[in-house]
């Protein structure tokens, strides 16, 4: 009976397939990064509203220019200003 012997496994340096193309995983980004996300989002989807159809969903929602109106709009400019802080973090890390 002929026996085969195992081949030698080296290991080769793989990139990890989780890693994104910038080298960041998922697993790294925090809730803030998760919450600044989806509020960039629901404004991109808000803009692209008002440029095809001329239709504000924010203001359609909430009222135009109420309180709650106001603050959405205050909170997606602060995770878009975030997010700018976050990518220059990734842009030093390479």
């Amino acid at each position: 009976m002929a026996t085969m012997s195992s081949p030698t496994n080296e290991r080769r340096h793989l990139p990890d397939r989780r890693t994104g193309r910038f080298g960041l995983s998922t697993n790294n980004l925090h809730t803030l990064d998760w919450i600044a996300m989806t509020l960039m989002i629901i404004g991109g989807i808000n803009w692209g509203l008002i440029g095809l159809f001329n239709v504000d969903l924010v203001s359609a929602l909430f009222g135009t220019m109420s309180g709650l109106s106001r603050a959405i709009y205050a909170l997606v400019g602060i995770s878009a200003l975030y997010s700018i802080y976050t990518s220059s973090k990734l842009v030093s890390r390479r």
